[in-house]
């Protein structure tokens, strides 16, 4: 069986599964995974699939505007679900295993509202490769009964990439995203200034056009994350003194390069240190 048709044995798999729940909720933040598990779940279901998409200070409003567009493109319904984590003591001082604290309270939400609007069943797109980083929030998951139909069926993330470009989904190629939270340095208290001033140098790096990117907060010192093909892009005089301006005009102090590059969970790579 070659690559290709391994991929499309799990996406019948996967509508084979979501064709017995009676009726279902995803949580979808507009991404590549919640994207084409959305999309397949609406192809099988009709209207017993919705989206649910969390309102909060660390899902930026990009994010928020592209899920909107493609819940209207798709014709499904999108409800929302406002959230105040800053509340969550748990999440503000943001111990190793802060995502585990959010992803009980996010979830139990939608869950009062997928119960409110008589949904049976919660999913969530975490994929196989998900497995690889250190990702607390997936106790929460199976705590509280959310559905991984992705990882159900065995899914890796260039499957899915593939998979949702055979659908014709614009996400097919949409670069990598985590919450806003994820870029603190595991003991520094989170806040909502905090999160907005990440949130514009973020949005500043996708308006120069950069494809993958991060800003890692270190105290007043940002810590950029982009692919080392693009540092020539990013050290070119004319742009690296409009981000240093605009990084300092948005409350850091410090703007730095990491010459490792863009990874995924870099936060994660000293966790020992917080065990």
């Amino acid at each position: 069986m070659t690559d290709k048709e391994l991929a499309y044995a799990k996406l019948e798999e996967l509508k084979k599964y979501l064709m017995e729940l009676q009726s279902i909720a995803v949580a979808f933040s507009g991404g590549v995974d919640s994207a084409f598990l959305l999309k397949v779940a609406h192809d099988v279901l009709g209207e017993r699939a919705v989206a649910v998409t969390v309102t909060a200070v660390f899902f930026p409003k990009r994010e928020y505007d592209e899920s909107v567009e493609f819940c209207n493109k798709e014709g499904i319904r999108q409800y929302f679900c406002p959230t105040d984590v800053l509340e969550t003591e748990a999440f503000k001082t943001n111990p190793s295993n802060r995502c585990y604290f959010c992803k009980k309270k996010l979830f139990s939400e939608i869950q009062a509202l997928a119960f409110e609007k008589g949904i049976s069943y919660i999913a969530e797109g975490s994929n196989m490769d998900d497995d690889k980083d250190y990702r607390p929030g997936m106790k929460a998951v199976k705590e509280l009964g959310i559905l991984s139909p992705l990882k159900k069926v065995g899914l890796l993330k260039e499957e899915i990439r593939f998979l949702s470009k055979e659908l014709g989904l614009p996400t097919w190629d949409k670069q990598s995203y985590a919450c806003l939270a994820s870029r603190f340095v595991y003991g520094e208290e989170i806040t909502k200034e905090k999160l907005l001033m990440v949130e514009k140098a973020e949005q500043l790096l996708y308006e120069f056009g950069f494809r993958q990117f991060r800003v890692r907060v270190h105290g007043m010192m940002a810590r950029i994350e982009i692919v080392p093909q693009e540092f020539e892009k990013l050290i070119e005089e004319t742009v690296r003194q409009k981000i240093i301006d605009a990084f300092k005009e948005y409350g850091f102090t410090y703007v730095s390069l990491d010459l490792t590059g863009y990874r995924t969970g870099s936060m994660n790579e000293t966790i020992h240190i917080h065990e």
